[in-house]
């Protein structure tokens, strides 16, 4: 009895490591004859990536009972939600292996992303050029100001530019909505908006200036990307034999997170606005208000 546990113990592991090296770069690798038939897609493939997000459903706001507009923060460094970190050297991941950032960046820039604002309240909206600036500094030597001075147009080997690269995206902010719609007689939540935090680009790189601080980046209006995050896919996670979109692991909420925000009278401040300088107490209250939203649903089926 006990071998036959050891030996489908080992199958299991044997086989669910094997399916791990099949990743979106090795499409066709079962079933190509030539070496350049792999990462070809098929044309079931193919229709299967021109497919769009399923829709969210209609919500009359006359069917909503109840609801709170929350902020959360994800940490990337928690081992959960490593898929939204991860890859941070391009060099060497496939080029179907993009980390979150990465994503949102390259459709901002390109266009495909233009729901862009300074902050979560959507007011001001980001131009790309606004955003490119936040994600370098550009440093001058002396003696190239020196050449400027004399005339010189040409001193590109006197500056040095730091860019805020993946690897420095250490956490992202999103605002959400929890409501209670009575027609479905559901809890549902509603994913709105999305930031990459990370350290002020003016101290990267910098010895004599110490924060050690992240600040969101840009604000994406989640609808609007996600179509692109549909069909963008993070790192396999465990043994599993196909990885879901970013755009289904963030709906579907798989990622372990901390509330720093409701909305609420007092002009939604932040929990460490109103209580300092206790993160053990700053825990709890993020752990009221999740509760709080729990409790809710269940008190509406009791009564």
């Amino acid at each position: 009895m006990k071998n036959n546990k050891f030996i489908n113990s080992f199958l299991f592991l044997f086989f669910a490591t094997v399916s791990i090296a099949f990743s979106q770069s090795n499409y066709g690798l079962l079933n190509a004859k030539k070496v350049s038939e792999i990462g070809v897609k098929s044309e079931e493939r193919i229709k299967l990536d021109q497919d769009k997000p399923l829709p969210y459903e209609y919500v009359d706001e006359r069917d909503i009972l109840w609801s709170k507009v929350v902020w959360e923060t994800i940490d990337l460094y928690q081992k959960a939600n490593f898929r939204l970190y991860y890859p941070v050297n391009d060099d060497n991941n496939p080029a179907t292996s993009k980390s979150l950032f990465v994503n949102l960046l390259e459709n901002i820039k390109n266009g495909n992303i233009v729901e862009v604002y300074e902050d979560s309240k959507f007011i001001n909206k980001l131009p790309v050029s606004e955003i490119e600036k936040k994600l370098v500094r550009i440093d001058t030597a002396s003696y190239g100001y020196d050449m400027l001075n004399q005339g010189e147009t040409n001193i590109d080997e006197y500056i040095d530019k730091n860019y805020i690269k993946p690897e420095d995206i250490q956490a992202y902010q999103i605002k959400g909505i929890w409501y209670f719609n009575k027609r479905t007689s559901q809890m549902n939540y509603r994913l709105l908006a999305i930031a990459p935090l990370a350290p002020d680009v003016q101290t990267i790189g910098r010895d004599d200036v110490v924060d050690d601080d992240i600040y969101p980046l840009f604000w994406v209006f989640y609808p609007d990307a996600r179509n692109v995050l549909h069909h963008a896919y993070p790192i396999k996670n465990g043994f599993a034999a196909y990885t879901e979109s970013f755009d289904y692991l963030l709906n579907i909420r798989d990622f372990a997170s901390v509330i720093i925000r409701e909305e609420n009278m007092f002009g939604n401040r932040s929990i460490n606005e109103y209580i300092r300088g206790n993160s053990l107490f700053q825990l709890r209250e993020a752990q009221n208000i999740k509760e709080e939203i729990r409790d809710l649903e269940s008190d509406m089926w009791t009564y």
